[in-house]
């Protein structure tokens, strides 16, 4: 059915002219006949079908035909930041003769520009749903002026973790009999059901069956090859299809980051795009592809949905998807909108135990071709340690995340301990003071940071001190009388006053002078010569040490 026999606006039939749309693919023909007619849909397709422009072209015709002073606002809710963006696209393409004002809001970016868009009155919010919630908490955002509501890609949302806010969202509106409302999904759970019967006014149930996306418009082949093997081949598979643009999914971000790094020692125009990278540079990564300015892509699953690349040649899954249902929503980048492509798979030893699950979820044997010795090119990357590059993600705040051998993230750096982050939290902004007892002198309650990286209490600091103040005290009542010098031999006292005892005096002088030394005309009150004194004194000191050294 063409677009023309709609009845459409002639403002949105220009943009659809522009847009290169000339006959309506299947769920835009079947959700249009009853969205026309005012009526909510349920709609079961899956990516790459053509169902964005199913409900933008009914919103359009709805601004066409309404006097502006009437308008009722539009919310779009999609999973992803990608999703959001390349809806805002589309709309401003097909809508290029209405004027509607879209605008994307989602997290990962400041609020200033979202914000200024709420103040320039915008006519179709496109969003995620946790930046959403953000502005109706704060009062930007109204949801009871919402009169058509979409949500896009439901069960995506649900699986990560959006259900009740979706729910919390719907309850913000108006009643479901004064708005329209129209839910698309790859599959009609039991929670996109229940939001269907919950918060749609009696939909029409609309279901496009999944085999005619996957197996009609792609070409698929299986190539069975070791790990080992997968970059030659991959090389080889390149260079024979010399396609003009592709994206290579992995399953893990290491392998994305690894995948970009030989390309390129190869001579291949290839970035990577994965969860972690901070949202400009997902941006712009996406951005290049879409321009042509970049022909290859390595993206993990999160590109898998929302990424939409005009006329994108081929996929290669690198690594076979752990989760069946992303092989179909992997493959549905190419062969978009009527158009055919091709999707190459190697099943290695690792990933090939996935391969039953995706061939009876798509009810069909992908077929396997073996590739001849000349589709492995030599990599010349072969050899090389990509070790640094696998601290590639960086986000917005700074820190870095490092892969460890399993392609996981982690936020530890070299040299990080468990036992000092945990520490650290309880430090607070206190300067570091030096590791001395007179600073912890008379402190009892609070935390005293003693170097970078660790901190004591100081109940820990009392207890030590007494327990040094125990040995301290034990050891000295193993030693003979008298106040002995810290650090010097143990016998030496540290010093004789007015009434040290005549044994003090006696085990004094034998430490210094020999066991032969004695005190002459000595008595319990006996005291240290004086100074006037001092010379006769040190005669009878001098004559106690010859007598010793004769005797040796």
């Amino acid at each position: 059915m063409k677009f023309t026999e709609f009845s459409l606006h002639e403002n949105v039939l220009k943009g659809i002219e522009n847009a290169g749309f000339a006959e309506a693919m299947p769920v835009q023909e079947k959700t249009m006949l009853e969205t026309l007619a005012g009526k909510d849909v349920g709609v079961q397709s899956q990516t790459g079908s053509g169902k964005t422009a199913a409900f933008l072209i009914p919103l359009l015709q709805y601004y066409s035909e309404t006097e502006k002073a009437d308008w009722k606002k539009t919310l779009i809710i999609a999973p992803t930041r990608e999703l959001v963006v390349q809806i805002e696209s589309e709309i401003k393409l097909l809508g290029s003769n209405v004027d509607v004002i879209a605008g994307s809001f989602y997290g990962g970016v400041g609020y200033g520009k979202q914000e200024a868009l709420i103040k320039q009155d915008v006519t179709v919010i496109i969003g995620t749903p946790g930046r959403l919630i953000d502005f109706g908490k704060s009062g930007k955002i109204d949801f009871k002026k919402f009169g058509h509501v979409v949500i896009d890609e439901a069960d995506r949302m649900f699986d990560m973790g959006f259900y009740p806010d979706i729910k919390q969202m719907m309850k913000m509106m108006v009643s479901p009999k004064n708005r329209r409302t129209m839910l698309f999904s790859a599959t009609l759970s039991t929670k996109v059901m229940n939001v269907a019967w919950e918060f749609m006014n009696n939909p029409v149930t609309i279901e496009i069956e999944a085999e005619n996306i996957t197996v009609n418009e792609i070409s698929q082949v299986l190539f069975h090859v070791s790990t080992a093997e997968k970059m030659s081949l991959l090389l080889g598979l390149l260079k024979k299809e010399n396609p003009d643009s592709a994206i290579i999914f992995t399953n893990t971000k290491y392998a994305a980051v690894e995948i970009t790094e030989r390309l390129k020692v190869n001579g291949y125009s290839v970035h990577y795009i994965m969860g972690d990278l901070p949202q400009k540079k997902r941006l712009s990564v996406i951005n290049k592809v879409k321009s042509g300015e970049v022909k290859f892509l390595v993206a993990t699953d999160v590109a898998a949905r929302g990424l939409h690349v005009n006329d994108l040649d081929m996929v290669i899954n690198y690594d076979i998807p752990e989760d069946f249902e992303n092989y179909v929503h992997r493959i549905g980048r190419t062969a978009r909108a009527g158009k055919s492509g091709k999707a190459f798979t190697f099943a290695c030893e690792k990933f090939v135990y996935g391969l039953e699950a995706i061939e009876k979820y798509i009810n069909m044997k992908i077929p396997v071709e073996w590739p001849e010795a000349d589709m492995f090119i030599t990599d010349k990357s072969a050899g090389m340690n990509f070790y640094r590059e696998k601290q590639a993600a960086v986000k917005p705040g700074g820190d870095r995340k490092a892969y460890d051998n399993r392609g996981r993230t982690s936020n530890r750096r070299p040299g990080d301990r468990k036992d000092n982050r945990s520490q650290n939290r309880s430090q607070g902004s206190r300067k570091p003071v030096n590791d001395s007892r007179s600073q912890y002198k008379g402190k009892t309650s609070q935390t005293i940071k003693t170097g970078v990286g660790s901190s004591v209490s100081q109940r820990d600091i009392s207890k030590k001190n007494n327990t040094n103040q125990s040995k301290r005290n034990s050891n000295y009542r193993k030693r003979p009388a008298g106040n002995f010098n810290k650090g010097s031999n143990k016998n030496t006292p540290l010093k004789l006053t007015r009434t040290s005892t005549e044994a003090d005096k006696l085990a004094y002088y034998k430490s210094k002078y020999g066991e032969n030394f004695k005190l002459e005309n000595s008595s319990a009150s006996a005291k240290v010569p004086e100074k006037k004194n001092k010379e006769g004194f040190f005669k009878k000191l001098l004559k106690g040490k010859k007598k010793k050294e004769s005797k040796k």
